[in-house]
């Protein structure tokens, strides 16, 4: 079976029932399965999500962009620094970057106060964390591929006349 067509299946659509997977790789239910057991105990397959557009639920929700330089340590480089910011459930992602900043935290509170304290409080006295900019998400158009609003310039575009 191929594994990575597999993969690219349930990152489209991770609702994809087993038989419609064994269909779409010429594969047994079966194999299916203990493939897909097999990359969830590797951590190949980490986990399964659904995208909300928290705008149209009617719930405050903030999410802040967090640029952060550290300090790198001898033989260990900047790992022991994430470990320190992953263990915070306030962090939905964390991505060490090439560029002006060694990473990038996501982070997701109900209250811009609350995306503060956290850094103000718990990620900023973090050892060999050197500074931090933080950046507010005003509006979303897309998240993980996919659109959260109708295109609605081509609806209330005027017509162009001489």
């Amino acid at each position: 079976m191929d594994e990575l067509m597999l993969l690219e299946a349930l990152e489209q659509n991770a609702r994809l029932k087993v038989t419609d997977l064994a269909d779409i790789l010429n594969s047994s239910e079966d194999e299916v399965r203990k493939t897909i057991d097999r990359l969830k105990k590797e951590k190949v397959i980490c986990g399964y999500h659904t995208v909300i557009n928290w705008d149209k639920a009617n719930k405050e929700k903030v999410v802040a962009l967090i640029e952060v330089n550290a300090t790198p340590e001898r033989d260990k480089g900047y790992d022991n620094v994430a470990q320190q910011i992953v263990k915070y459930p306030e962090v939905s992602s964390l991505y060490l970057m090439s560029g002006k900043y060694e990473f990038t935290v996501i982070i997701k509170g109900k209250t811009m106060r609350e995306v503060a304290e956290f850094v103000g409080s718990k990620l900023a006295p973090i050892d060999g964390v050197k500074g931090t900019v933080t950046s507010f998400v005003l509006k979303q158009y897309k998240i993980e591929g996919v659109p959260l609003e109708e295109n609605r310039s081509a609806q209330t575009r005027l017509a162009v006349t001489p």
